[in-house]
This record gives C-alpha cells, structure tokens and sequence, in this order.
C-alpha cells in the first residue's frame, strides 16, 4: 500500500508540491493572467488617444474644405446665374429690361439706353445663340464682391466675344460690359 503523504511544510519538497523559486535574473515573472513567460498585456490608451486626436483633426480640415467649397461653389454660381439671366434677356431681344435690371447706376451714365440697345441689336444675336462661359472669376474683398465672367455666344456662322464684371456688397450689377464680334 501506499504511505500517506506528510502535509507541506516550508523547506522540504514533497513529490506533490514542487518548490517555487524567485526567478532568475534576465528571467522574466509569469504573468497571473497570460501565459508562463509572458510580460502583462500593455495598454493601449495613449494608440486611441493618438488615433482619435488625428482623426479629430482630419474630420476638421473634411470640415473645412466642404465649407469653403460651398461658399466659392455658391459665388461661382451666383455670377454664372446673373450672366445667364443678362444674356438670355439679350438673347431674346429684351435689351430695356436687361439694362433696367442687370446694369449699375454708374454705368447707366456711362451708357445711354439707346446707345446699348443699338449696339446689342448691331450684333445680329437671337434665341438660337449659345453662350459658353470660358472663365469665372469671383473675388470678395472688404465685403466687397466682384465676379468676372469672360466667353463666347456661339450664333450661327459668328461668335461674339462676352466680357461682363459684377461688383456689389448684397446684390451684384454689372460694372463693365463687352460685347463684340470676335475675330
């Protein structure tokens, strides 16, 4: 038979119980939660912290640019919709109302009402005519708003050359004006 195991007492090794030992030194301590052999898992907070803190400031610049792609996007397309509006009233042969509604005071001096309807008539356009706007430029200075808008209308067989510039703080006239044959 078998001979009853003595209890454990500190200093002696019995078969059942294996002494523990301190570790060496360059030997690393078991982890009570990781394998034997195993540093503790390290935390990660200050990779989230780094992580959130980059992708907070990427969601700004998102941010950012579509905010200022909409209000340039908004000025483009307020100068395109004021030469769209002018040149079809042109177009149409409704030249009085485009100089009533389109052109500044200023330049209304400059400009008699007949002497422009004269000229515009001169061109020969009608509602077959295209316009094609080649350049928009918008500028806001000192709230000051200014849009350049440079192209052709393409007519049958002729081209005419369209040069408009819009300036105002709320609503935008038309300053400066050039239609002419191209060539």
């Amino acid at each position: 038979m078998s001979t009853p195991q003595e209890p454990f007492q500190p200093g002696h090794a019995g078969p059942a119980s294996p002494q523990l030992q301190p570790p060496y030194y360059g030997q690393e301590q078991a982890s009570p939660f990781g394998l034997p052999g195993q540093p503790p898992p390290r935390s990660r907070r200050k990779l989230w912290i780094i992580l959130a803190g980059a992708g907070g400031v990427l969601l700004l610049v998102v941010l950012g640019i579509v905010i200022l792609v909409n209000v340039v996007g908004s000025a483009t397309n307020q100068a395109r919709g004021l030469a769209d509006g002018f040149t079809k009233l042109v177009l149409a042969g409704d030249n009085s109302r485009a100089y009533d509604e389109y052109l500044d005071p200023a330049l209304q001096e400059q400009l008699s009402k007949e002497a422009f309807i004269e000229g515009v008539s001169s061109l020969g356009m009608d509602e077959t005519c295209t316009p094609d706007y080649r350049d928009l430029n918008v500028v806001t200075e000192n709230g000051v708003k200014s849009a350049n808008v440079a192209g052709l209308i393409a007519c049958d067989g002729k081209e005419v050359d369209l040069a408009y510039r819009f300036e105002g703080t709320e609503e935008l006239k038309m300053t400066e004006i050039k239609l002419r044959p191209a060539g």
